[in-house]
């Protein structure tokens, strides 16, 4: 993980799918756990859903209020 990966998060949007358009911050578990049992896309987007899943899974999107507020989501 990288640090701006968090900031990311909050700001980059779901790039195809049913949820096409979403903030990754803001999509939801059940859909982040199918890409882990399926398996995450490569590269930046794939990196970045593993790393909300994991927070969802660990009910930790607390974390990301703070950045939500600097970025206006």
């Amino acid at each position: 993980m990288q640090p701006e990966d968090l900031e990311l998060l909050v700001t980059r949007e779901m790039p195809f799918g049913k949820h096409k358009g979403r903030i990754i911050a803001d999509l939801p578990g059940n859909y982040l756990n199918w890409f882990a049992r399926e398996g995450f896309p490569q590269g930046e987007i794939g990196r970045l859903l593993a790393l909300m899943q994991e927070i969802d899974h660990n009910g930790l999107k607390d974390i990301l209020a703070p950045l939500r507020q600097r970025s206006g989501h």
